[in-house]
């Protein structure tokens, strides 16, 4: 095979381990960020424990097998960064293909130093106004953090097509993005075309919970491969996507949206069965128009 074609042979990683950052200062303690800049809030004590059990809870997860490896992406904030070492305590250095900073997947930027009384008032607003489009004065709303997240996946999918993350057909390539509650809730929503109002009904992750994506035999994936029906639920996954993620379990190649009509029902509402009765129900209201002139 030449280099071209290496190149082009596509080796999708087994999982993708999404895992927001330990308890930080900031959620300990609001007022931590009125005189600490966000991306150096620190993990407190509980928060490295939390680190350590999480490479323990990955590392399960991964080695299914005897051919495996990791890959990991981590955010440039000291919370993140400190998870990401925690972590790695629980793994070999031969297990570990390689880390990678990520400035894309750094938290919703709030502003600058955050008063906390007028951090309360503004996330009232931000109730009232919707999470998703909400724009944080100085700072961002999810819908920027979509495009940014937007913008890494397209960097990650080069990486994989083009072989930069080592992979190897023999050996199981788990990636790992250690990030933040809002970035990991859109990168899911990206990833699996989920809707605004979706978006909306999501819960965060706790402090160093993990979300697993895992490849289906059809090269789809999935959440529901790894979790149970009952999470999915608490995480706020509604019915139709719910069962959307265990299509993506099992599925085989074929149309998207012939599988998942639901997707399309958000947008249409309910659709005629055939071209017959659109035609005729097309004629009837032609009709009464006519009748009423």
């Amino acid at each position: 095979m030449d280099k071209h074609s290496k190149a082009c042979h596509r080796i999708l990683p087994k999982r993708i381990i999404l895992v927001r950052h330990g308890e930080s200062q900031g959620n300990l303690d609001m007022a931590a960020y009125t005189t600490t800049p966000d991306y150096r809030i620190p993990l407190t004590r509980l928060g490295v424990e939390q680190a350590r059990t999480a490479g323990e809870k990955i590392k399960v997860v991964v080695s299914e097998g005897e051919r495996w490896k990791v890959y990991f992406y981590v955010s440039p904030y000291e919370r993140t960064r400190a998870t990401l070492r925690e972590i790695g305590r629980a793994f070999s250095r031969g297990r570990i293909i390689g880390a990678r900073e990520e400035c894309r997947i750094r938290e919703q930027d709030f502003g600058n130093f955050q008063v906390e009384e007028r951090m309360k008032a503004i996330k009232q607003t931000r109730e009232r106004f919707g999470r998703f489009f909400f724009r944080f004065p100085e700072g961002e709303s999810a819908a920027d953090v979509f495009d940014r997240v937007a913008s890494f996946m397209e960097s990650l999918w080069r990486d994989i097509e083009m072989r930069r993350l080592e992979q190897d057909e023999s050996m199981d390539l788990n990636m790992v993005i250690v990030s933040h509650g809002l970035t990991s809730r859109v990168f899911l929503m990206k990833w699996f075309k989920w809707t605004v109002e979706q978006f909306e009904m999501l819960s965060n992750l706790d402090n160093c919970e993990l979300r697993v994506m895992q490849l289906g035999p059809g090269g789809e994936y999935s959440l529901a491969i790894h979790h149970s029906r009952e999470e999915l639920q608490r995480w706020g996954l509604s019915p139709e996507m719910i069962a959307d993620q265990q299509w993506r379990a099992s599925a085989t190649h074929g149309s998207w949206y012939d599988n998942c009509p639901w997707h399309l029902d958000s947008f249409f509402g309910r659709f005629h069965d055939s071209e017959s009765s659109s035609s005729s129900s097309s004629e009837e209201e032609s009709s009464h128009d006519h009748s009423g002139a």
